[in-house]
């Protein structure tokens, strides 16, 4: 890794099969119970969807990249103006769960780097903790959670 350039590297397991895990990445009624509100459709292979998440009044752009069903997704999206590829592999771990991995690419290591992959890196573990309580337990974790920063 170059050290001039910053970059995001998460992973959970989940206790389900690769095929439910992609499905619940991929599209987005199951994707609005853990992590977006809404989507103008499902993640397909050079699709433009715009997302919404249920905590800012705000649109955000998704250029879908590459998908390989049940294993892999890739997207790009904007953070203060610049564009960033974001990578979700899974594979398959013990007793027939799930490993996913993100990684997010890039900024510079300065200040702003810095604060970017401070919040991302928790933005990412969160958003495997919410699909892990989603998948296993049926429980939209992120609901309510962060209300206080619309204040």
């Amino acid at each position: 890794m170059n050290t001039d350039k910053l970059q995001i590297k998460v992973a959970m397991q989940v206790q389900k099969p690769m095929h439910e895990v992609f499905e619940a990445i991929v599209n987005p009624e199951k994707m609005s119970n853990y992590f977006i509100s809404e989507s103008t459709g499902r993640m397909e292979e050079g699709k433009n969807l715009i997302w919404k998440f249920p905590e800012f009044d705000l649109k955000f752009p998704v250029r879908v990249g590459k998908i390989e069903l049940n294993k892999y997704v890739s997207f790009y999206w904007e953070d203060s103006g610049e564009e960033h590829s974001v990578e979700i592999s899974l594979s398959e771990s013990l007793n027939g769960s799930t490993l996913v991995s993100i990684t997010e690419k890039e900024m510079e290591n300065n200040e702003a780097g810095l604060k970017w992959l401070s919040g991302n890196s928790f933005g990412w573990s969160n958003f495997l903790a919410c699909l892990k309580a989603y998948l296993e337990y049926g429980i939209n974790l992120r609901k309510g959670s962060f209300d206080f920063m619309n204040k």
